[in-house]
């Protein structure tokens, strides 16, 4: 049985289209697909399916939101946006950065993923500390993965190929670098990467040898780094999943 969506009306659906073709030369022009993609994750990322608190509803654009750990430097990614969400004020802030993010997948080069509208926006931030440690392993990416949001292993792998984009900062994370070669591009390099291991000049956080360690999890490394066409496929669904918790009917 599918999801059932909000009605919204046709003014708002040709804004999202009209929202899409903005975002789409903005993210070009500017070169910021992974810092919106971040915001679009980090964003879902803290929903809890047992108190159906937090997840893709707008609260990023709170500064107590911008000022969790986890976010370091996510306040530029509000900021750059906030010029492009006044043109389209009839859209919710939860629709706006979650079609940020399916954007950045796009203008990148990765997979099409549907995005269905109608978001409400919040007013509570979530408390902190929901989002992924990358400094943790296997059982920490199913606690948060799993456990607090209801995703699989497949979805777990799939998302951490989302690294193929952007790069670590010192002073956001701890961590310096990128984890591929063309971090502006959105293809299956990241297990390529990640199974190669050769390349010193590329960073492999704890968070990502621990795909290597786990049995299951390496299954899927190794299928996606020699398909990406399985790849996209499920990373699309993945981040459909991702960007609709909490949101709308099973």
């Amino acid at each position: 049985m599918g999801k059932s969506y909000p009605a919204v009306s046709e003014e708002y659906k040709k804004a999202v289209e009209k929202c899409r073709r903005k975002l789409r030369g903005f993210i070009a022009e500017n070169k910021c697909g992974p810092l919106m993609l971040r915001l679009a994750w980090h964003s879902a990322g803290t929903f809890d399916v047992k108190t159906k608190t937090g997840g893709p509803f707008g609260t990023m654009r709170f500064e107590a939101e911008q000022a969790h750990g986890a976010n370091n430097g996510l306040e530029k990614a509000v900021r750059m946006l906030e010029p492009v969400k006044e043109q389209f004020q009839i859209l919710s802030y939860a629709d706006f950065y979650q079609l940020a993010g399916v954007v950045a997948v796009e203008v990148t080069g990765g997979p099409e993923i549907p995005f269905h509208p109608g978001r409400q926006d919040k007013s509570e931030p979530p408390k902190e500390g929901r989002l992924p440690d990358a400094t943790k392993g296997c059982d920490h990416l199913r606690d948060v993965f799993a456990i607090q949001m209801d995703l699989s292993d497949k979805d777990i792998v799939a998302l951490s190929g989302a690294h193929t984009l952007g790069k670590c900062h010192k002073e956001r994370s701890g961590f310096d670098g990128a984890w591929t070669l063309n971090p502006l591009i959105f293809d299956n390099s990241y297990f390529k990467e990640l199974l190669s291991g050769q390349n010193k000049d590329l960073i492999q956080l704890p968070s990502d040898k621990a795909l290597l360690a786990d049995p299951v999890f390496r299954t899927l490394v190794e299928k996606y780094a020699a398909d990406e066409d399985a790849f996209f496929a499920d990373y699309s669904e993945a981040h459909l999943t991702l960007s609709e918790l909490g949101f709308a009917d099973a």
